[in-house]
């Protein structure tokens, strides 16, 4: 089905790097400054770890990254009881992958009906019942999980939280922004999300040793990045000499690696986050009025950095059809049930969750991004609502 050309194009992410932040970017370029991960990446490091009031941070190349070196760090910092982990079933695929490719016990939580992160009283009869070592949470499309309700049975049967925040940039639970509550966090810059340096993603978290086994890790696991009282305790520890310790590798490692090039952007797109999330919370909020006959997403946020507005209808296929008939983009409630994915039942079979199921077979998100106008919603809304039929959990 073609396009319709006599409607502008409504589309899901919008590129939030500008005309003018590519012309200092090309003039930063022409000055012959390192292009490779060197003091602007650690500038940015700094000031992301300022704007969630966090500690540490550590650039990587993508958000899927992120989530490999905090899982990596957990192994290499012998830090798990057991490789049991509850990884949250509306996710991400390489929320999941991690965990898979790294040999864990895996259990699939169902989600939330309200906030659609992962459902309280499965998640504790998982805890109960498995005794996993770590969970990972995802704040779905930017809402946050019932975050101290999970903190408080994650330290009953003692869990590492994981949290991935790669929807969720700059959402707020009272006095704290999401992706800082667990053990660490991920966060993602890829096009069209938040904010974006092209490629790239974070993780904070405040624990000064597994900050440092993620630099290492993050970096074919040589000690070049790391504290100088943990690089020395490393050389005196396996009795490697300076010259030695060049290339010498004290952990399984990756190159996770991004650039200076990408901090670069990086550290003017975090000049306009508060910004950029205000409009998304508006542009949230807009929906949320002229969709009021549709489910929504609740939480206890008291500002949503909302990523994309997330609903149910009976009739998915024919809304989508419709809907790109005006150039109006929508896709599936991101995973949807990510046991029921090809990856998952090729090596675990379906996994049959009653919530995520119905995100699955019913769920969609409507635009959302920086430069969408509240004029562009009404349109999208009053299209939406001449072919969708609600459905409810």
């Amino acid at each position: 089905m073609k396009k319709n050309k006599f409607f502008k194009k409504y589309n899901l992410a919008q590129d939030t790097i500008s005309k003018k932040e590519i012309i200092n970017l090309n003039k930063w370029l022409m000055q012959g400054n390192q292009l490779t991960k060197g003091k602007l990446t650690l500038q940015f490091e700094k000031k992301f770890s300022k704007y969630l009031n966090k500690k540490y941070s550590v650039f990587v190349n993508s958000g899927s990254s992120a989530n490999l070196l905090m899982l990596s760090a957990l192994i290499e910092g012998g830090k798990l009881k057991n490789k049991k982990a509850i990884v949250a079933a509306v996710s991400w695929v390489t929320t999941v992958t991690p965990f898979m490719q790294l040999n864990f016990d895996i259990d699939l939580c169902d989600c939330d009906v309200n906030n659609l992160g992962v459902d309280i009283n499965h998640f504790e009869y998982l805890c109960k019942k498995n005794k996993p070592s770590v969970a990972i949470i995802v704040n779905v499309l930017g809402h946050p999980n019932d975050i101290h309700k999970i903190k408080k049975i994650c330290k009953k049967y003692n869990v590492i939280l994981l949290e991935d925040s790669c929807e969720a940039l700059g959402t707020t639970l009272g006095s704290k922004k999401i992706g800082t509550h667990g053990l660490a966090s991920s966060f993602s810059f890829y096009y069209g999300h938040h904010i974006s340096t092209i490629e790239g993603g974070m993780v904070t978290t405040d624990d000064f040793d597994f900050y440092n086994v993620m630099l290492s890790i993050r970096s074919h696991g040589w000690s070049r990045d790391i504290a100088k009282s943990k690089k020395k305790k490393l050389l005196k520890k396996y009795k490697v000499d300076e010259f030695r310790d060049l290339y010498t590798f004290y952990y399984s490692g990756y190159n996770l690696r991004s650039t200076d090039l990408n901090a670069f952007l990086g550290l003017g797109q975090l000049k306009k986050i508060n910004k950029i999330s205000q409009v998304r919370y508006n542009n949230f909020l807009s929906y949320k009025e002229n969709l009021k006959n549709f489910w929504y997403q609740g939480s206890l946020s008291n500002f949503i950095s909302s990523f994309a507005y997330g609903t149910l209808v009976k009739n998915r296929m024919e809304v989508y059809k419709y809907l790109k008939k005006f150039n109006i983009e929508t896709r599936p409630l991101i995973c949807g049930n990510i046991g029921r994915h090809p990856f998952w039942t090729k090596k675990n079979g379906s996994s049959i969750l009653i919530n995520a199921d119905i995100v699955h077979e019913y769920g969609l998100y409507l635009p959302n991004h920086y430069n969408l106008k509240k004029e562009d919603i009404l349109f999208i809304c009053q299209k939406f609502n001449e072919i969708a039929v609600p459905k409810f959990f």
